[in-house]
């Protein structure tokens, strides 16, 4: 982070002492265009001082005879944030680590700027991978453990760098000690990385996900002719991920290219990339792994589709709710068609979306909502 070393001072502005050197407040630029302010000592770092790095990184902290020692702050050039531990200029103890967003990143060690011991990675979507990570400072190892979100559902077996190569259902329990303690549960099916491909959706289609199966179930849709839809099995509060959406990965342009009638379970991933949940694997006797399609869409929906990097299925998409929902609620999500296309013509969406969309605006328009 310190890139000092490899450079050379171009410019000095600063006053000096009787001997030319730099004391007191001070800003130099290097011949990287790295630029340092802060205080100086008959040449040497001293006090608070800031690194502003040519990339658009920066480091700050406090400087003892040339070293940054104690707390120092390192900013990322996307704006993600470290803060951590110095010894003579490098990262030698605790660290957190926030992402550009100012969610947590990352807690655990460091040793002479690497990250070392046991350590947490957390996932935007409220994941996270705990663990001691290896000499490359790799989540790699066999006691490692991806968490779920709610903080006590998770995998824990063998990992290499986040991700899944063998592991069982288990219980995170916290130990008197504070150190996180797992118990596998009995009889657990074995789960592995599994990311679907344009032709194959999992090896294990009718292996549940862990988290998903204490939260969801299928049954008949109140809502009439949806077929089926999914339902809350237990309470929940707002802004709790219920299920999840996974499928095989096909590009947006196959699927504008078929009929609507094909597209039924079809979510956008990212500007590449759809998830599609095809026939047979719509029936639940073919394909129970995730269940996030079985959500039906609504105008007033109580959940919404989120963005989830999940251990067996890798980047996703889940459904997370919107308010708090009831056992036995059921779950609805906003399909987001397009409501304006070219020509005034209407939605780009299916007929039966179409005749829902006219029937909700018409609701909206009567006497009792204005």
């Amino acid at each position: 982070m310190d890139s000092e070393d490899e450079n050379v001072e171009e410019v000095v502005e600063g006053p000096l002492d009787e001997d030319d050197q730099l004391h007191g407040f001070c800003t130099v630029t290097y011949s990287s265009s790295d630029r340092f302010e802060g205080h100086f000592t008959h040449g040497e770092k001293n006090g608070k001082g800031k690194f502003f790095f040519f990339d658009g990184s920066a480091l700050e902290g406090f400087y003892v005879d040339d070293a940054l020692q104690g707390q120092g702050v390192y900013t990322y050039e996307d704006g993600a944030v470290l803060h951590g531990t110095y010894v003579d200029g490098e990262l030698n103890g605790p660290a957190q680590e926030y992402n550009a967003e100012g969610r947590l990143a990352f807690k655990g060690q460091y040793k002479d700027n690497n990250r070392c011991g046991e350590c947490w990675i957390y996932y935007p979507d409220g994941g996270c991978v705990f663990g001691e990570v290896n000499e490359d400072s790799e989540m790699t190892g066999e006691s490692i453990a991806y968490i779920y979100p709610d903080g006590h559902t998770a995998l824990y077996g063998s990992f290499v760098d986040c991700d899944i190569i063998e592991a069982r259902h288990a219980t995170l329990i916290a130990s008197e000690s504070g150190r996180p303690h797992f118990k596998i549960t009995p009889n657990s099916p074995v789960y592995s990385y599994d990311k679907s491909t344009s032709t194959g959706i999992t090896a294990h289609a009718l292996l549940p996900d862990p988290y998903e199966n204490q939260r969801v179930f299928v049954a008949v849709s109140r809502i009439k002719g949806a077929g089926e839809g999914l339902f809350a099995k237990t309470d929940a509060v707002t802004d709790t991920v219920m299920a999840f959406y996974n499928g095989v990965r096909i590009t947006h342009s196959e699927v504008d290219s078929r009929d609507w009638a094909l597209n039924g379970n079809t979510i956008s991933l990212d500007k590449d990339t759809v998830i599609d949940v095809p026939q047979p694997f719509d029936n639940t006797k073919r394909y129970c792994a995730s269940l996030g399609h079985k959500a039906n869409h609504s105008f007033i929906p109580n959940c919404k589709y989120d963005a989830f990097v999940h251990p067996r299925f890798g980047p996703i998409k889940c459904v997370r709710t919107l308010r708090t929902v009831q056992k036995d609620e059921e779950l609805t999500v906003s399909y987001g068609y397009d409501h304006k296309t070219p020509g005034n013509t209407g939605p780009e969406a299916p007929d039966w979306y179409k005749r829902e969309l006219e029937e909700f605006q018409q609701s909206q328009a009567s006497p009792g909502n204005l």
